[in-house]
């Protein structure tokens, strides 16, 4: 079989692959920022003490962990139709079942960025006169974000290579992009081998840039 890359000019990339990649940016940003909000919530919750808190945060995050993300992705777009009566469309429903999945590893991480803040710091906020959610906020949260950055922007990259997982919905990400433009030159393979450098190329440029940034945090504590 000989393969031939040559129809791949950018009048194919602008037509086929550029606007899967505008999606698949945007699916990974949204479901980052929000899925860092609510997995900060999350993390609140079970750090809170609070049983009637602790124990919801648990449930969601304990189930959505242990439920493969294309599963969850193909359970909304079905069945959320049938309980509003109306269709959300393929976009739309993997933005948000992204959301809410990604909040559940995100919630871990930021727990475990909470509690890797010494207890010192949280006793200083209270003999100062902050309330909890005042220390949090101005005084753990801070150090939390910055000690748990590299993780946090780690699992974002595993975010992005999950969006593929959208095709399942016929959601028009970067993979459908260059699933269409193979078959309508008849060169599936190519299209294939290409999105998987792209892949390789984005994923790994971003893993490096995550190193960097891991290296610079180690320095300044």
């Amino acid at each position: 079989m000989n393969l031939d890359f040559s129809f791949l000019d950018w009048s194919v990339v602008s037509s086929f692959v550029a606007k899967g990649f505008f999606f698949s940016i945007q699916l990974t940003l949204i479901a980052m920022v929000g899925g860092i909000l609510l997995g900060t919530l999350l993390a609140l919750m079970r750090l809170s003490g609070k049983s009637w808190l602790v124990w919801p945060a648990a449930f969601y995050v304990n189930t959505l962990r242990s439920i493969p993300l294309v599963v969850v992705i193909l359970w909304f777009f079905l069945l959320i139709p049938l309980l509003i009566g109306k269709a959300l469309g393929a976009e739309l429903s993997a933005i948000i079942t992204f959301t809410l999945f990604e909040a559940a590893y995100y919630s871990e991480i930021m727990r475990a960025g909470i509690q890797s803040v010494p207890k010192g710091q949280v006793y200083a906020g209270y003999a100062v006169g902050m309330s909890y959610s005042q220390t949090m906020q101005l005084v753990v949260l801070p150090q939390a974000f910055r000690n748990m950055l590299p993780v946090l922007l780690t699992q974002t990259i595993i975010l992005f290579q999950d969006t593929s997982l959208v095709y399942a919905i016929g959601a028009y990400d970067l993979l459908k992009g260059f699933e269409v433009a193979g078959k309508n030159f008849n060169r599936p393979v190519e299209t294939y081998l290409v999105a998987a450098v792209v892949y390789f190329v984005i994923c790994f440029g971003l893993s490096m840039l995550v190193r960097r940034l891991q290296a610079k945090i180690q320095i300044i504590r």
